[in-house]
This record gives structure tokens, sequence and C-alpha cells, in this order.
């Protein structure tokens, strides 16, 4: 097992703090890093890429479980796959497909680990249809305080703490996961454009529930009429039988493809001082009025940006804040509220996309709800950005709404509670099961989880 001291950061490179890295490459390595971890207690860690500080422990351990990645088995007529924790969602992904099967609420990010996926219950594009990823999860091995292993099932309150939960419950160690059966490794993709926000709200509760996948990327720095203007992307798997010649000599490959036709996703750090209000005109103007069919890969539609690694690094000097939140329906005024406070002040928001959120999960700090959720990108060192978004946080909250744990970085105490009505239980069971803490990290101190 390696053993180093390293400063680490969230994916957005705000807050950065130091602590001791334990890589462990076997399930008695990591019991014995839980259980010698010391006073600042340990949290685990996968590739990273949690926008703020949830997998940070600043004076205590890290786990760094990227070696555990080993897939135990696969069993292709049901699509159940038991596999470590550490095991990249993009590495799945490539085994799968050859198979006829995808992974359940595939995110954006190339890198994000089984156990990550789990602690922080990711949400894809399809989150309307199939839920988030702890629905996918049939059991897990949880490496407790202790050094006790448990078998964890749905439908028990560790498993509800443990989803969502942050890896503030245990080490998660591996998965069984129910996986979903494609014909193909293609998508037909509708795109449209929608004039202003109550136009994309309006698109997507009409046509939602046709497709599997459904985003949109918003144009945050329009004003007047155009307020809220979007792209809104939609996609469904292609059975085999419906493909075209071309595609059917590799119906069933993954991997990163070429960026779409007319696409203008590229990075800020490559164009220097160039105004997001440009580059927002640009990309809603190279969009298709209305386009349908058109055949993308896998790949290409999950993962555009896969051969640009430091994508959403962050292009300041300070890194990047990534905000989510979720409000439910009949909220849609205090998303307008949002959006116009977003557009008027002219912040330099990127990267700004709207779903709408189906069922949400068991666990009990997991963030998706019914309703609809908006992320973007704000450059941490803008001037004012803690006191303008501790005000979207004001207006989230009094919607009844959330903002999303995994990606903050800044969020006050005292509003958790109001946002996730589940904290006195999560509190309470993280009590009993770890009463000297033997984990923690800077978000759970922060926010006194």
């Amino acid at each position: 097992m390696s053993v180093d001291t390293v400063s680490l950061t969230g994916w957005g490179r705000t807050a950065p703090t130091t602590a001791l890295r334990f890589r462990p490459r076997s399930y008695e390595e990591a019991v014995a890093t839980v259980r010698g971890c010391g006073p600042r207690g340990s949290i685990a860690r996968g590739h990273g890429r949690a926008h703020g500080d949830a997998a940070q422990n600043a004076g205590g351990s890290v786990l760094d479980m990227t070696a555990l990645d080993r897939v135990r088995t696969i069993d292709a007529r049901s699509g159940l796959v038991v596999c470590e924790a550490g095991l990249g969602l993009h590495r799945l992904a490539e085994l799968l497909l050859p198979l006829g099967w995808f992974v359940p609420a595939a995110p954006t990010a190339r890198q994000v680990t089984v156990g990550g996926a789990i602690g922080a219950d990711i949400h894809g594009r399809d989150q309307h249809r199939d839920g988030a990823f702890s629905r996918h999860v049939q059991e897990l091995e949880l490496l407790t305080a202790g050094g006790e292993l448990r078998t964890v099932r749905p439908g028990t309150e560790l498993f509800d703490a443990t989803a969502g939960g942050l890896g503030l419950t245990g080490v998660i160690l591996s998965a069984t996961l129910r996986c979903r059966p494609v014909g193909s490794s293609w998508l037909s993709v509708d795109t449209e454009r929608a004039v202003d926000l109550d136009d994309l709200l309006a698109r997507l509760c009409a046509g939602d529930h046709r497709y599997r996948y459904s985003a949109a990327w918003v144009d945050l720095r329009a004003r007047g009429r155009a307020t809220g203007r979007a792209v809104l992307t939609r996609a469904e798997h292609v059975p085999r039988d419906a493909l075209p010649a071309y595609a059917r000599r590799a119906p069933l490959s993954f991997r990163p493809g070429p960026l779409a036709a007319g696409s203008t996703l590229v990075p800020q750090a490559l164009l220097g001082e160039a105004p997001c209000g440009l580059l927002g005109e640009v990309r809603y103007r190279a969009a298709p009025r209305y386009r349908v069919g058109e055949l993308q890969r896998l790949g290409a539609f999950f993962q555009p940006r896969g051969g640009l690694p430091q994508w959403g690094r962050g292009t300041g000097r300070a890194g990047t804040v990534r905000y989510q939140f979720v409000v439910g329906h009949g909220r849609e005024e205090a998303l307008r509220r949002i959006v116009g406070r977003i557009a008027q002040r002219r912040c330099p928001a990127s990267n700004a996309v709207l779903k709408r959120f189906g069922a949400g999960g068991p666990g009990w700090l997991s963030f998706p709800a019914p309703g609809w959720t908006l992320s973007f990108d704000l450059p941490a060192e803008l001037p004012g950005l803690d006191r303008f978004l501790d005000g979207l946080d004001a207006e989230v909250a009094a919607a009844g709404g959330r903002v999303c744990l995994a990606k903050d970085s800044r969020l006050r105490p005292e509003l958790l509670a109001q946002m996730y009505p589940r904290l006195a239980d999560f509190r309470a069971l993280r009590a009993g099961l770890d009463p000297d803490g033997a984990f923690r990290s800077d978000l759970s101190r922060r926010l006194s989880l």
C-alpha cells in the first residue's frame, strides 16, 4: 500500500487542504487504514470529481480507492455486475456494451467510480425516467468504523444513509449493480432551441416522457425576452436492426467520439478573455432550430469533452464553484427568479444545464427530488460571489428545494436541515455507527454532518 502527503481539492480547485493519502490494494489494507486513521479520521476518495470538499480531509487521512477496481462477475443474461468500488463507470461501460448492457445513471464526466456514484447518488440525463444511481444498486459491501464488513441492501436504514451519504457511513468496497439492456451503442438524438425559460419548461413537460435521456444547455447571460433561452437535447437508444449499414459494423463498441457537427464546445481556457455572453450567443445560434434523428455514439453523447481532460477544472486562479439546486414542480416562479437574478447580474456563468427530475431516491441526503434542477459554474474569484450564492440558497430553501452537497463548497449550515428533512436521522445513525468519528471530511466538519 502506497502512502504520501498530498494537497487535495475538489474538481473545481477551490479550498485545497493537505491530508495523508493511502492507496489500499486489498480489503485488508483498507481495514488497517480505517482502524489506524487517527483523531482527524478518514474519508474515501475516487477520481476526485466531486466539485466541492466532500472527498477532502484536512489534517487527516484519505483512502484513494482507485486501486480496488476489479470486476468480480458480469452476468450477461441478467445484466447483474459485481465490482469493486474503485472501478470507473467509463471502464465498466467499455466492458458491458459488447455484451449488450449499459451503466445506469451514466454521468457526463468520464472518471467517476462506482463508490463515488453511490456516495454522491449521482444522477444522469435519464433521472426523469430511471431515478438516480442508488436505485440500480442491489447490494453493497461497507467497511464500517470498527473494521467490520457489512452487506447492505436497499430497504434498510444503513443503505438509505449510505446512498448519497458522501462516504460518512463507511468505505464502500464493492457493489452489485443492475444494468440496462441496449441493442446498440448508438442513440437517436433530437435537438431544438427554446426561445426563453417558459418555452423550455413547456417543451420538457410536453415531451420528456418520450425520451430516455434529456437535458438542456441554458444561456444564463441572455436577458429580456430571451432570458433562459436554451438548446434542448434528448435521445433514445437505437435498436441494432434500425441502424444504417455503416453503424452495423461495430454496433456495440464504446469510445469517446468527435464533437457533433456544429458544436461550439470550446474550453474557455483556450479562449483567453472572450466574454461569456459572446460564447453563449455563438452556441445558441449554432444549434439547429429543430433537428430529429441524428445518430450519435453513446460515448460522444455522454462525454463530448472526453478528449479534454481539464475541462471544467476552473479557468481562474481560484478555480470554479459549481452550483446546483432543485425546486419542486409548482415552484417554477422560484426558478424564474433565480435565472433572472443570474442574468441581471451578468454573471459569467458557464456549463449551465437544466433538467427535469422524476422521483427521488431513498437516500436521506440524496439530492434528486421531483422538479427542476439547474447547475452552472462561476469563477470562485468573482467579486461578491459568496453573498450572491447565499441569496440563491435562501431562495431555494424558501421554495422547499435543496442544493447538491456533492458539488457544494460553501453552504451555510443553518439551511441544511431545511433542505434535507432527514438530516436528524442521518446524524443519529452516524452517531451510533461511528461514535468516535472515524469517517470525516472537510464537508462534514463544515456542515456538522
